[in-house]
């Protein structure tokens, strides 16, 4: 490690304290006794959740809900990548596997973030621009269908490479887990990271996948063991496009090297430039719609807790990070990539995950348990009818918004000439798609 790396100085996550400090519950369409705790996910019917350790505490508890006891619990841990892994790993996949529709394209990203000393600016962005890069998706078919989108989250400032999200559909666990990245290390192993994603995530194999990996730093591509062109070309071989952004003036020969080996785009942005936030006239009506939206969720079993609780509490992340951030959450909620058949029953009964005749008792909200199942099953469905007439109003809001701050945004990009973390993800984006066929709504 050189000197400079030797000198720098560690900057904390604020914007999560920020973000804990401004929790704000929302009202839900029913309630939990108040002596029930809240453990870890229950079991769902497609695949087995691991049970989480008791002692993990704090995380979704930071969260105040009066009507609702702190979590005990928190998000699974991370899974780091051993020093010296198997040629051809095991992939990691995410405790709830996604449902996928017959012939659905699926959209895969992973993100892959140096969170050494100097780069505090850039896992803020990504804080906050998350949202902002998924409702890029609302707008684009293929084949005159929407593609499933899945997102996995990497963090490599102190080798190994921690892989923090595996590929899942569960956009608020990754906002979470974002929340969550603090800044450590100085050693970046772009070669390392990059053989990481390929091995560890579980990739799609349709020809209509679209599968990317975005890696963002700023040491030499060289560092590490592991060969970055090795690793780039065994990506690309398994049809998985690198594109690689570097923080700061210019692109480095190797940073462009690596995206030119695997087909991507290499670009560049100011990782410490703020990134500018614009009002619209629609902001209000759409955060009014938003808290609208949050009581139509209703929660089952013990994965329902913990999922209502991460949901309000990425709520009050992205309001306290920008209020534009807040915004760009709720278009996503509106949206059919905003998905939780793992907890909530609305969704669950859609995806055809559970039947509720078949959930029991003690696994409903205490509403529901007063009603016999002809009653359950009418009260579920007027909350999805309530849901999908709140989510119209948003997309049409959203629609008019996008528009907007597109012209507004416009002129400041001309103005200032800054690109930042979003701006760059979304251009490699849409380059990338339209070249396997995908089109973009204007």
């Amino acid at each position: 490690m050189n000197r400079r790396k030797m000198i720098r100085t560690g900057v904390t996550g604020m914007l999560a304290g920020a973000a804990l400090a401004m929790c704000v519950p929302t009202s839900r369409a029913m309630d939990y006794p108040p002596s029930q705790p809240l453990p870890g996910d229950a079991p769902v019917q497609t695949q087995q959740r691991q049970q989480l350790p008791e002692n993990m505490a704090g995380t979704l508890a930071a969260a105040p809900a009066p009507q609702r006891p702190h979590s005990n619990v928190q998000a699974q841990p991370t899974v780091e990548h051993a020093a010296n892994p198997a040629p051809n790993p095991k992939p990691i996949v995410d405790d709830v596997r996604p449902i996928i529709e017959s012939g659905q394209a699926r959209v895969q990203i992973a993100i892959l973030l140096d969170n050494s000393g100097s780069m505090s600016g850039l896992i803020n962005q990504a804080k906050t621009e998350l949202w902002k890069v998924v409702n890029e998706f609302i707008k684009a078919k293929v084949n005159g269908h929407a593609p499933h989108l899945e997102v996995a989250l990497f963090t490599y400032g102190s080798p190994p490479p921690k892989l923090v999200v595996p590929m899942t559909d569960n956009l608020d666990r990754v906002s979470e887990e974002l929340f969550k990245v603090t800044i450590s290390g100085g050693d970046e192993y772009c070669g390392m990271t990059i053989d990481s994603a390929v091995k560890q995530l579980s990739w799609a194999e349709g020809n209509n996948d679209l599968k990317l990996i975005f890696i963002a730093g700023n040491e030499p591509f060289t560092q590490g063991p592991v060969d970055y062109r090795e690793a780039c070309s065994a990506a690309i071989g398994k049809g998985i496009i690198v594109n690689t952004i570097h923080c700061g003036s210019g692109i480095p020969a190797d940073w462009r090297d690596g995206a030119v080996l695997a087909d991507g785009r290499a670009m560049n942005i100011d990782q410490n430039a703020a990134v500018v936030h614009i009002d619209a006239p629609q902001d209000a009506e759409i955060a009014k719609l938003g808290a609208e939206l949050n009581t139509t969720y209703v929660p089952y079993g013990q994965a329902g807790q913990l999922g209502a609780r991460r949901q309000e509490l990425q709520d009050s992340n992205a309001e306290a990070a920008a209020p534009a951030a807040a915004v760009e959450r709720a278009v996503t909620k509106s949206s059919a990539y905003y998905r939780n058949s793992g907890w909530d029953l609305v969704d669950a009964l859609k995806d055809g995950r559970v039947k509720l005749a078949d959930v029991a008792e003690k696994d409903l909200p205490e509403n529901l348990r007063k009603m016999n199942n002809e009653q359950r099953a009418a009260w579920v469905a007027e909350q999805g009818k309530k849901r999908a007439e709140i989510q119209k109003k948003i997309a049409e809001l959203g629609a008019a918004r996008d528009r907007f701050v597109g012209e507004k945004r416009k002129e400041l990009a001309e103005a200032k000439g800054e690109q930042t973390l979003d701006a760059a993800l979304i251009q490699a984006i849409r380059e990338t798609a339209a070249k396997k066929g995908y089109q973009f709504e204007k």
